[in-house]
């Protein structure tokens, strides 16, 4: 083993869209985005390298993105599909070397100090056996440490040109790394947010390089432990392992509504399903939480989370129902609800004890499966609890 490390950080270029163009290949070279449509409030969850010349992006509405490129196509998510297409990179990932932390769906640190090649020859060999195989662009930093790895990848994407995916490889020699930095501008730096980054601009601190260049000992004066980690990451060092068991902080499902909802019955519903989508959730990733929290978006944008934190860990349905409608009914007050999340986390392997809140099997959980076809092939009318009907009976008297 040598005295460095060899790490690569690998992003799958526009990966959604990606996918789709193998799919579709009408659409290689136009403007289009994947995710929900305006009418119904959607926003892009990825979209073409032709779209970003107009200056759509991810996480914009899907409105705004139409007002930027009027001649943008607008394609559906197929998230299953998405999943399945990334779990054969990771396999290819995996038959490289057996250090390799998953960070999303399209990007993951691999550690091959182990290999007898440069780490820049099995990034290319990488980068080709994607695209041979798999039909996939993809990205690549090589460095001797996962911050300047994760950068130089962000570096070779961003000075790519054109409506083609980067195809990048940016490759950090070692005992380099401070002199790359150097000239990056601060908030390129892990650790420097907006408020961090406006901190360091009054100071007169615009690049890493002059975050590098002050004494350690004033940074932390200024930013507490951060400071610290400013000093360090500004000299390019970071002894952090590639965590081949990254731990998942949180499982959460949200909803955004076409309309504002006002209706009660319709909000506690749609919490109750989220609950039953995040226990199935937790019990498939063998995981249970201590805290649930609740999220609700007023019209206005106006976000709010609230949680609790339990005294055991659980993966129950109803449990997390029961809690987080006890949350609901303390903030809601019926406001109008643009959007609505039910969220766990504190999360560690489960512990299967029976409890109050256990279900034999996993009948329930295939009965919740077929409720919500059901529901979403004739409405939400098509199936309704013993409660719901009882309501109904007293309204019609």
């Amino acid at each position: 083993m040598g005295a460095f490390r060899k790490i690569i950080h690998l992003d799958l270029d526009a990966f959604f869209c990606a996918v789709e163009e193998l799919r579709d290949p009408s659409l290689r070279g136009r403007p289009f985005a994947v995710g929900g449509r305006p009418e119904s409030r959607g926003v892009v969850a990825s979209c073409s390298y032709p779209a970003r010349r107009f200056g759509v992006h991810s996480a914009m509405p899907m409105g705004q993105a139409l007002r930027l490129c009027p001649t943008l196509l607008i394609v559906p998510a197929r998230h299953g599909e998405y999943g399945a297409v990334s779990r054969q990179v990771m396999a290819r990932l995996h038959a490289l070397t057996p250090l390799v932390e998953q960070l999303s769906i399209d990007e993951a640190f691999l550690d091959v100090t182990e290999r007898p090649e440069l780490a820049s020859v099995l990034a290319r060999q990488l980068q080709q056996t994607i695209r041979t195989e798999l039909g996939l662009p993809c990205s690549l930093g090589v460095a001797t440490n996962k911050l300047v790895a994760k950068i130089a990848n962000n570096v070779g994407k961003a000075a790519a040109k054109g409506d083609e995916p980067p195809n990048a490889i940016q490759v950090v020699p070692p005992g380099r790394e401070a002199e790359f930095l150097a000239p990056l501008p601060a908030h390129a730096l892990w650790g420097v947010g907006p408020k961090t980054a406006e901190r360091l601009a009054a100071l007169g601190i615009e690049t890493i390089g002059d975050i590098a260049r002050w004494p350690e000992a004033e940074l932390v004066r200024l930013f507490g432990k951060n400071g610290y980690d400013l000093a360090r990451h500004a000299r390019g060092l970071d002894d952090r392992p590639v965590d081949t068991q990254r731990e998942r902080k949180s499982v959460s499902q949200e909803t955004t509504y076409a309309r504002d909802v006002t209706d009660g019955d319709v909000l506690r519903r749609t919490l109750h399903e989220q609950s039953s989508d995040v226990a199935r959730m937790l019990r498939h990733k063998e995981l249970a939480g201590t805290t649930v929290k609740l999220k609700l978006r007023w019209p206005d944008f106006t976000t709010i989370t609230r949680q609790t934190t339990l005294e055991h860990a659980t993966d129950a349905a109803e449990e997390i129902y029961a809690t987080v409608l006890q949350l609901f009914d303390r903030e809601w007050q019926g406001r109008p609800v643009r959007l609505i999340g039910v969220g766990v986390s504190g999360l560690s392997e489960a512990v299967r004890q029976p409890s109050l809140w256990d279900q034999p099997d996993e009948r329930q959980e295939r009965l919740y499966d077929a409720v919500k076809k059901l529901r979403s092939r004739f409405g939400d009318a098509a199936i309704r609890r013993a409660s719901e009907l009882d309501e109904l009976d007293e309204e019609d008297s």
